[in-house]
């Protein structure tokens, strides 16, 4: 859990901070109100404690300021004065609760707990996993009633998952959560502390993996076991199975749309192939012939698989090598490549594919609850759920509602704002969830479409407002880019890439995220576009004639104004050998041909947004004045 403190009197931080870091708490401290209105509204905490007496903006304003803006988390004010009349004031200005200077710890602690709770009820006392149980107000972890040697960060990451199950979080997103400001650690030592953590679960006798990775997104709990339904297992098979069918379907038509634009370029580079394989039947494959012939063959083995064509892909890949790795090719190489080839050309007569990350189609089924009484709206949009691999329940009534949050909350919950009892209204359940379930995401779904109603879920703490009639499209649209990791249009991408067909896919794959998209085919242009369009974030292809990626990177590394720009490699060789030049050259990371929609665009906005909360982050020590 994380918690922002304000206060300036330092000796006093000092001693907060420690007390609670002994705790389990993560801490960041603001050292006047204006840093703390900043802190509070950038990021994500569970609870603020807030001085009274703060330089530039006083808690009372401070905490006025914050609910005025919508903050719905606890705050619980320190105070020196005890009249009631200073008491009253921080109440009436939005405060919870307070505590009276010099206080005592245990009381502190205690109130702290308490406020947690009643700020999200969905919170139990002590969280469990099957066998595995987590008290908080002890600060201890015990499986099979064996306790657990857990370090300080260990217990923060297993209590984050187990207060959200189901949800993912990437380790960008660990960071944020769990550590400090002044203390961010790298991506790497989040993965060293959840395969710590996993082998200490395992050594306390756990023989089910209770943590597990979601290829190309993050971490999240598992499903905890349920012992009364054995059937459990199968039952989540055929949906995936369903879910992964429907998924392919709608992949398919997608896909389609930018493979008609380049059917043509594919044909051409199979032609140049085929010419290569009638010279070798004469033996006469002259040096320039071979190397256009390797240079198509690697555009591709690049692109294909993305277009839904994996087979090919790999064809083109044992063409490429074929051509690379033989000097000369002798009669049976020959006939190997003329094969190649013809399978090649075979492979591109059948209909495409959608190629998914397969632990993504497994794993990552989100479940919606719709609560609206309008029969027919529902049920179209539970018809298309499976294909946007959602699970969707309908509810038509509060009450039942209610009900069915408590005992299983969703990832989403779809809400419409107007119900036959005018009493009980949508708005009504919607300011219960946000206080007794914030981790829940709820979007507001209504043929109401007036300001005041705007307004009002915007102030209650709703993530969104969908006015009807709205496609289906529209609304699974706002359901998956609110669960996964967030862009705005000011997040710029360029793309340098000699393959038209690459940077038409991967165009494709970015911009209904909300990318700006800034495509080079000519890498020789590389430095005008660069200072022109300014990008957060660089993908280089590998190979590139003239340039490759490897060069431009090294440009970019070099110039003081470009050297901590984001950089992502495209590349159709994952060897060791290839990826430590990929490295070596100053990129952040790579991506592997054929690129997979998912975790492309899980890589560029994770990167993206530790940017933009590094940035933050040096924004708040200039202004704090610490180095």
């Amino acid at each position: 859990m994380k918690i922002l403190l304000v206060e300036d009197d330092e000796p006093m931080a000092w001693a907060l901070d420690k007390a609670l870091s002994a705790h389990n708490y993560i801490v960041n401290i603001a050292r006047d109100g204006q840093i703390g209105l900043e802190l509070a509204t950038s990021f994500d905490y569970d609870l603020i404690l807030l001085d009274l007496l703060i330089p530039k903006l006083d808690g009372m304003t401070l905490c006025r300021q914050l609910r005025t803006q919508g903050f719905q988390k606890p705050i619980l004010l320190l105070t020196a004065k005890d009249s009631n009349i200073d008491i009253v004031k921080g109440l009436d200005a939005g405060a919870d609760d307070y505590v009276i200077k010099p206080y005592d710890p245990q009381e502190l602690m205690a109130r702290i707990r308490a406020l947690l709770r009643r700020g999200n009820s969905a919170v139990t006392p002590v969280l469990t996993w099957g066998d595995l149980c987590l008290n908080p107000d002890l600060g201890e972890v015990t499986y099979e009633e064996k306790l657990l040697s857990l370090t300080p960060k260990e217990y923060s990451i297993l209590e984050l998952f187990l207060r959200n199950p189901r949800r993912i979080f990437s380790r960008s997103a660990i960071i944020d959560r769990l550590w400090s400001l002044d203390d961010p650690p790298t991506e790497n030592a989040v993965t060293v502390h959840i395969k710590d953590l996993r082998q200490k679960l395992k050594a306390s006798g756990a023989t089910e993996e209770i943590i597990e990775t979601v290829y190309g997104l993050g971490y999240r709990v598992k499903a905890a076991p349920n012992r009364s339904t054995p059937n459990l297992a199968d039952s989540a098979t055929a949906l995936n199975t369903a879910n992964k069918s429907q998924a392919q379907a709608k992949g398919l038509a997608s896909v389609n749309k930018v493979l008609e634009r380049f059917k043509h370029t594919f044909a051409q580079q199979v032609a140049v192939l085929e010419q290569a394989t009638k010279v070798l039947s004469a033996d006469s494959l002259s040096d320039d012939l071979r190397q256009t012939a390797q240079q198509n063959a690697h555009k591709l083995a690049g692109s294909l698989g993305t277009f839904g064509y994996p087979e090919g892909s790999k064809l083109a890949r044992q063409i490429e090598h074929l051509l690379l790795n033989e000097v000369t090719l002798g009669q049976e190489q020959a006939l190997q490549f003329q094969q190649l080839v013809i399978a090649l050309g075979q492979e591109l007569m059948k209909p495409p594919v959608v190629l998914t990350a397969e632990p993504i189609a497994a794993a990552s089924v989100i479940r919606v609850l719709v609560i609206d009484d309008d029969v027919a709206l529902t049920e179209r949009l539970k018809a298309e759920a499976m294909s946007w691999a959602i699970e969707m329940d309908i509810i038509t009534n509060l009450t039942a509602a209610r009900q069915s949050i408590s005992q299983t909350p969703p990832d989403v919950i779809l809400l419409d704002l107007s119900f036959p009892d005018p009493s009980d209204d949508g708005l009504t359940l919607l300011r219960e969830l946000v206080e007794q379930f914030p981790s829940i995401p709820v979007l507001a779904f209504t043929g109401r479409d007036n300001l005041a109603d705007r307004v009002a879920v915007s102030r209650l703490g709703g993530r969104g407002f969908l006015h009807k009639p709205v496609k289906p499209t529209q609304v699974f649209l706002a359901i998956t880019q609110m669960l996964s990791p967030t862009t705005t249009t000011e997040a710029k991408v360029m793309v340098v890439d000699d393959d038209p067909a690459a940077l038409a896919m991967l165009h494709h794959l970015l911009q209904p995220w909300g990318f700006q998209v800034t495509c080079l085919e000519n890498p020789q242009q590389f430095w005008e576009v660069l200072t022109a369009t300014a990008p957060h974030l660089l993908i280089l292809d590998l190979e590139m004639p003239t340039f490759s990626g490897i060069d431009l990177c090294q440009v970019v590394r070099q110039d003081p104004q470009w050297g901590d720009l984001p950089i992502l490699v495209v590349t159709a060789h994952t060897n060791a050998e290839s990826l430590q030049r990929v490295f070596a050259a100053g990129a952040d990371d790579f991506i592997g041909k054929p690129v997979v929609g998912p975790e492309l665009v899980t890589r560029v906005t994770s990167r993206i947004e530790r940017v933009r909360f590094r940035q933050q982050l040096e924004d708040i020590h200039r202004k704090t004045g610490k180095p």
